[in-house]
């Protein structure tokens, strides 16, 4: 894995457990000499992960869409930021320079964003692992949620363990590094073909 794709909020949130772990990781990507690409803000967790990651001597590709920029919450300590000229172009940006994603706490763009490549892997437009850093236990309701989707008829169980889940950046990373992505259709219902 050379890059890998880390969705986070631009907020702190309320649990220091949260940048402990942003930093942890930003510290494991450099040390393992993967490079790392987020969203190029300077604040909240965003801005933790990519400060560790630079004081350890990692890659750090920034992509921020002009109107953010404009507001003055781009990492200026970044030798690659990337300016792009809408949200789209920035998850698309994001999406073709990593091998993988992984999202830590944050709010309903970070849901978002990886719920998008999340989504283009169910339907095979690549075979790139995506994940949750599950920090203090914050995605468990959605995990649950997740499998009553499946329960529900709704999604494969095949693609729900698309999904990995750790609660440490090294058990992620080992994980990121032995994914295979399933060979199933997305449709539930229809011959596989």
């Amino acid at each position: 894995m050379r890059r890998l794709c880390v969705f986070l909020g631009s907020n702190a949130g309320h649990r220091a457990d949260y940048a402990e772990a942003a930093v942890a990781l930003g510290t494991l990507l450099a040390r393992e000499g993967i490079g790392l690409v987020y969203g190029g803000a300077s604040v909240g967790l965003m801005g933790r992960l990519a400060d560790a990651a630079l004081a350890a001597g990692g890659e750090v590709i920034g992509v921020i869409p002009r109107g953010i920029l404009e507001r003055e919450v781009a990492h200026k300590g970044l030798a690659d930021l990337r300016v792009v000229g809408s949200m789209h172009e920035r998850k698309a940006l994001m999406a073709e320079l990593a091998d993988g994603f992984v999202a830590l706490p944050g709010g309903v763009g970070t849901l978002e964003e990886l719920f998008e490549v999340w989504t283009w892997a169910q339907l095979g437009s690549h075979e790139k692992p995506c994940a949750l850093l599950n920090i203090a236990g914050y995605y468990d309701r959605l995990l649950g949620f997740l499998d009553h989707v499946v329960g529900e008829g709704f999604m494969r169980a095949a693609h729900r363990d698309m999904l990995l889940v750790a609660d440490e950046p090294s058990a992620l990373l080992a994980r990121l590094r032995a994914y295979r992505a399933p060979q199933v259709t997305k449709w539930i219902g229809r011959e596989e073909r």
